[in-house]
């Protein structure tokens, strides 16, 4: 069979053409290195930049503004305010990190401080029994919403806007409207305020409560970014198709994040009673809110897949220095309302932003 080449042209010949062509591999990768590209990327990298440097310009403005914020009193407040807020927004974040919002979180709080409180002062059973058995409760209506989500398929936010109204029905027909007195838990189950209880330094005053959000923080940041399970809860939220086709049980995997959420509510509820002193079925109705406003200026993402626990205790103290700052300078309830919805919209546009940095 006849070369297809000219006549003439030995093979040879084309081994030192193909010598001397072009061996360079074509690249895709992005070449905008612009300042302004670089500052994206590296925000998306660190979310919890921004709200680092809010929190710290926020307490510089209001000490200027009001120099009674940066003494010891203002900033023990600060820490007690936002104790629960910032327990609650840890599960928060965890959902989420799915992609999910869970608006039943507050009522869970609510149902298992009552719960709680009814075993140990109404009942008679001792605290070291009363509050593993209502934080199991706080964890079984976390399964509620898992399995409603992950098995039935239904979106987060119809779910846990049912289970809000579910649960606050329960709540108020549990306790019959009643509040259980400061004086009842004092008398029956004192150790039922112990998060209350607090170590001064000077004018200083820091909670058990505030040091319990820490543990809390430092516990959850472990387990998604030092496990298997982390890991597992970053790829579901990020992509849950391409989780299950790599072999991540995603049912299990969001199932279980809706449970640990709910066993977190249930340690806050325990946190609440010792932070307000009583336990009443109508308190806490803005935590949902509260947390939800947290993980977003914290930096997670409402479209799953990036989060930050250190960001969502940022996000919390940030909504308290600005309600105490705002108080302190004389500044009506409703321009605070303003501050805080604000700041949300800022936080969503700047995660719209981010994301921009990946595309």
């Amino acid at each position: 069979m006849s070369s297809s080449g000219p006549p003439g042209q030995t093979g040879a010949d084309f081994e030192k053409r193909l010598d001397e062509a072009d061996t360079s591999v074509a690249s895709f990768a992005e070449d905008d290195k612009s300042l302004y590209r670089v500052v994206q990327t590296f925000l998306r990298a660190n979310p919890t930049t921004i709200p680092t440097l809010v929190l710290a310009i926020s307490i510089l403005a209001f000490g200027l503004i009001a120099p009674r914020f940066l003494g010891p009193g203002a900033l023990s407040t600060v820490l007690q305010q936002v104790t629960v807020v910032g327990i609650i927004a840890v599960a928060q974040t965890l959902v989420i990190l799915t992609a999910g919002i869970d608006l039943s979180v507050g009522a869970i709080l609510v149902v298992t401080s009552l719960v709680m409180g009814n075993l140990a002062v109404n009942l008679g059973l001792p605290v070291w029994l009363a509050v593993p058995l209502s934080i199991a409760v706080g964890g079984f209506m976390g399964w509620l919403n898992g399995v409603l989500v992950a098995v039935i398929k239904l979106p987060p936010f119809i779910v846990t806007l049912g289970t809000l109204s579910v649960f606050t029905a329960l709540k108020l027909w549990y306790s019959g409207s009643e509040s259980i007195r400061n004086v009842d838990i004092v008398e029956k189950a004192p150790e039922l305020l112990w998060f209350g209880e607090a170590i001064r330094f000077g004018g200083f005053k820091l909670t058990y409560g505030s040091i319990s959000l820490v543990v809390v923080a430092i516990v959850v940041w472990y387990a998604l970014n030092r496990t298997a399970w982390g890991r597992h809860v970053h790829a579901v939220g990020d992509d849950p198709d391409a989780a299950r086709l790599s072999g991540i049980p995603t049912r299990r995997i969001l199932i279980s994040v809706y449970v640990v959420a709910g066993v977190i509510c249930g340690f806050a509820a325990w946190v609440a009673i010792g932070r307000v002193g009583s336990i009443s079925p109508i308190a806490f109705d803005t935590v949902n809110l509260g947390s939800i406003t947290a993980v977003v200026i914290g930096g997670t993402s409402l479209f799953g897949g990036r989060a930050s626990i250190v960001g969502s205790v940022l996000g919390a103290l940030i909504v308290g220095v600005f309600n105490t700052g705002l108080s302190l300078a004389g500044v009506d309830d409703y321009w605070q309302m303003f501050a805080a919805g604000t700041l949300v919209i800022i936080a969503v546009a700047l995660d719209q932003w981010l994301r921009r940095a990946t595309q």
